[in-house]
């Protein structure tokens, strides 16, 4: 009976061991979990974790806190985490975290928001997201076509910014600078740009703020939906048409779809959370078994208009 308790035992340990072999955990550290684009990317990390064998995740708020967010990493490297995937609160504070991942030698993926250290990664290292390049110069060269179209030879935009800590919203920025630059929409003037810090009640106020103070425009350039949503809401409590004013965001959200559909939101650019959360997924694990992956690993970005809005619709 003795021998056969032992043989058991060593049975469930052998069995034990090949299991844990098998099982790896990623940690992911998302910037919020209020934010409607951040959960779509979550959801779509989780989702496909949930078809892979042996993969589990330990998901977790930084509630927009740095300091919780570098605690949080803290704790991933503790546990014996395989992987650590990071949506940065801060992508200025994103150094410190990249040299604590390095040091115990687990690998990590930033996802969405690029990291200031892009370009001096170390190994086992990466970043997965759309090219913020193309978000704002789709959105912006759609709303000068429009413009255009109107049979405008002047006209004023006002841009509404996302947090000035993300790189994502200093570049979608300068998208719009940049397509302003150019001779086609050079006739377009911006009347005010300010920031709205991604959120739809801050863009109602601005927006309300700006009419209040007599500001006129013929387009808002929102650096994300929820802001371009807050800016429709202003707009119709201020008893305007939505045919008298061009509304752009950025993310194609379920939210923003449906402000489409109504004919109030005029543009907004499809940037495939769920792709990036399942784009982020696969490159932890392949750096997690030592297998090569590119430093930065592009999910592109797709104009969305009234035309062609059906397609995105049966994808959300």
């Amino acid at each position: 009976m003795k021998k056969l308790a032992l043989a058991a035992l060593a049975t469930t340990m052998l069995t034990g061991f090949a299991g844990a072999a098998y099982a790896e955990t990623v940690g992911v550290s998302m910037a919020a979990f209020d934010d409607n684009f951040l959960t779509v990317l979550r959801n779509g990390m989780q989702d496909y974790a949930g078809t892979l064998d042996g993969v589990e995740l330990q998901v977790e708020d930084a509630q927009g806190d740095v300091s919780k967010q570098m605690s949080q990493i803290q704790n991933f490297i503790a546990s014996g985490v395989d992987a650590i995937i990071i949506n940065a609160v801060d992508t200025d504070a994103t150094a410190p975290m990249s040299q604590l991942a390095a040091d115990a030698g687990i690998p990590l993926v930033y996802v969405n928001r690029q990291p200031v250290n892009l370009d001096t990664l170390p190994e086992k290292q990466a970043f997965v997201a759309s090219n913020e390049v193309d978000s704002g110069t789709l959105e912006t060269k759609e709303v000068c076509r429009l413009l255009t179209e109107a049979g405008k030879t002047e006209a004023s935009i006002v841009v509404m910014m996302g947090e000035l800590s993300n790189q994502a919203a200093r570049q979608r920025t300068q998208d719009v600078h940049d397509v302003l630059a150019t001779p086609e929409c050079s006739f377009i003037k911006i009347s005010e740009e300010q920031t709205a810090n991604w959120s739809r009640q801050q863009g109602a106020d601005l927006v309300t703020n700006w009419l209040s103070a007599g500001i006129a425009f013929d387009a808002v350039v929102a650096n994300n939906d929820e802001m371009a949503i807050g800016a429709i809401q202003a707009l119709k409590a201020a008893g305007i048409a939505m045919d008298a004013v061009i509304v752009g965001g950025v993310d194609a959200t379920q939210d923003a779809l449906a402000a489409m559909a109504a004919g109030d939101l005029d543009v907004t650019v499809f940037q495939n959370a769920a792709g990036q959360g399942s784009g982020a997924l696969d490159a932890a694990l392949a750096l997690a078994r030592g297998e090569t992956v590119e430093r930065e690993v592009w999910i592109p970005f797709e104009l969305v208009t009234p035309a062609n809005l059906a397609d995105y619709q049966s994808k959300n």
